[in-house]
């Protein structure tokens, strides 16, 4: 089953009952558009205002940026090894571990969405697509190679309010 869009409020709630460790992964996910494996697989020598990421899902690289706020947030909770460590400071934290919790944290708001860590990459494709307008621009930054894929991303916020309406018999 395929993680849905949160609604901003819905955001805020589950960042809210979240690990703080947690919340700091969501925050990153949510600011750059990143995949959780990438995000965990920060090292503290990635941390600068700006730098080159190379996606380990599809190997291509991409520019991304950290505010002053989030980096000094990730500065404070970073190991010697990893940025997020594990139990074993010498590997980082799995993404197991953060998806529980963010399972755990919807649960508590009783959301009626199929919540994720990838619900946060959507949010961010949503907000691109509120932003530039156009597909090709979010799907360049999300590096998707297919435009079918990235407006499912960038059209969630439509495609889940479209869901409710039918639920409610209002299609």
């Amino acid at each position: 089953m395929r993680t849905e869009y949160l609604l901003g409020k819905e955001v805020e709630r589950v960042l809210a009952a979240l690990m703080p460790s947690n919340r700091l992964v969501m925050r990153v996910i949510l600011h750059t558009g990143l995949r959780i494996s990438d995000v965990l697989a920060l090292r503290p020598d990635d941390l600068r205002p700006h730098r080159w990421i190379t996606e380990q899902k599809t190997g291509k690289r991409r520019f991304v940026g950290f505010p002053a706020d989030l980096l000094d947030d990730l500065r404070k909770e970073c190991g010697k090894y990893w940025v997020f460590p594990g139990r074993d400071p010498t590997k980082h934290r799995t993404r197991q571990a953060v998806w529980c919790d963010v399972k755990r944290a919807a649960a508590a708001f009783r959301l009626p969405q199929n919540v994720g860590t990838h619900s946060a990459r959507k949010v961010y494709a949503v907000d691109l697509m509120r932003k530039y307008g156009d597909i090709a621009h979010v799907q360049r930054i999300l590096q998707h190679s297919s435009p079918t894929v990235t407006a499912i991303y960038a059209m969630a916020d439509a495609l889940l309010a479209q869901k409710y309406r039918k639920r409610r018999g209002r299609a």
